[in-house]
């Protein structure tokens, strides 16, 4: 069968491509057509046909900046799945761009597969009613996701997270701190990773207070998770003299390393977590968000931790004005000796008992591949 993948930021790219692989197994004959990255470029012996690179926009300003440029992309991918007939669309996350797609998939009889569900939980709530018109199958990764979308007549699959997935596969070629320090030019101090995104403004918006928290404690070698398609000069001009090193497309081996983390919330806080690595979730929102948050905020927390576990298991830092003395005061019991760091990795070990084992790409490409023959007997 023919599959055409939609993604559109780092994230995806890495889900699409175990996604890809779990579909090759399922489907020996599969091919591939998709929006995406280098991951899913080699696992799916193809280029992509738009790189997210070039389709990553965040935040209402940034959008508006491109909108021709988004209009332009929409009408471009639209003629593209036209031209190549898919057996189905898979959207993964992605919402503001994927959703659009799905109804004009579904206006065109086109069968569409959503993989990881919009955080319609969060904010946004009004897109459920798209999901619900114009997805014919919907794949959640968070088990709290189970009870949400039945509310609204959508019964999701859950096969579990592809986390586990992407983490236990790398997990044998970690390196060990030894070897990462002489790889990267650092000291024996032990390391706090900053995890600030992959968004311009992302970094603009968290890198600065992380930076701060560096220059007030020297005892640690602050290093941040950097990405390779955003210039070094960026992260140079955000950073100034704050004693921060910077490796870039090394996340996990970072994290793996690390006694500690500053983490931007995302995906970022749970893989931090999966990992075992203590963390401060850091979001930096702008002034007039911070006094709306409870009106139009549903949820009481915004990392993927808490939400997951029920409770606040991490400390969480959004606010308009984050300072470094905040989060230094809410890192320091996390380092090692800690009174904070023992219950956070206990806590951790619940988590990855909730989110359950590996092999979830695997067994949601099975069920993709299943669903669609059975559609197809059907007919």
């Amino acid at each position: 069968m023919k599959y055409y993948l939609l993604v559109g930021e780092p994230s995806g790219d890495l889900h699409g491509a175990n996604l890809i692989r779990g579909l090759r197994k399922a489907d020996p004959a599969a091919r591939f057509r998709f929006w995406g990255g280098d991951r899913m470029a080699e696992a799916g012996g193809t280029t992509p046909v738009k790189h997210y690179r070039e389709t990553s926009f965040f935040g209402f300003l940034d959008v508006l900046r491109h909108l021709g440029t988004i209009r332009r992309q929409f009408a471009e991918c639209r003629r593209d799945i036209a031209a190549w007939g898919p057996d189905v669309l898979i959207l993964i996350d992605y919402p503001g761009f994927n959703l659009k797609m799905a109804r004009w998939a579904h206006e065109h009889g086109i069968t569409v597969h959503y993989y990881i569900a919009p955080k319609v939980w969060a904010w946004k709530e009004w897109r459920v009613k798209q999901i619900r018109r114009f997805v014919d199958r919907l794949y959640i990764i968070f088990p709290f996701e189970r009870d949400y979308f039945p509310r609204f007549g959508i019964e999701p699959r859950f096969e579990g997270n592809p986390l586990v997935d992407a983490i236990e596969a790398r997990r044998g070629e970690l390196p060990s701190g030894t070897d990462f320090r002489a790889a990267h030019g650092l000291d024996e101090r032990p390391i706090v990773a900053l995890v600030a995104g992959s968004r311009p403004t992302e970094l603009c918006a968290n890198l600065p207070a992380m930076a701060e928290a560096a220059r007030r404690m020297p005892d640690r070698q602050f290093v941040v998770a950097g990405v390779s398609w955003i210039d070094r000069a960026r992260y140079d001009a955000l950073l100034g003299d704050a004693p921060v090193a910077i490796v870039r497309d090394r996340t996990y081996e970072l994290l793996h390393v690390a006694e500690a983390a500053i983490v931007t919330s995302g995906t970022a806080t749970l893989e931090t977590a999966l990992m075992g690595i203590p963390e401060v979730v850091l979001y930096r929102i702008p002034w007039l968000y911070e006094r709306l948050r409870p009106l139009v905020v549903k949820i009481p927390w915004i990392s993927l931790v808490n939400l997951n576990l029920g409770r606040e298991a991490v400390r969480e830092v959004v606010e308009s004005r984050p300072t470094g003395e905040r989060l230094e005061r809410e890192l320091r019991p996390l380092l090692e000796g800690g009174a904070e760091r023992a219950r956070m990795l206990r806590d951790f070990d619940e988590l990855r008992a909730i989110i359950g084992p590996a092999g979830a790409s695997d067994r949601v490409a099975k069920d993709m591949v299943e669903t669609l023959r059975g559609r197809q007997a059907d007919k």
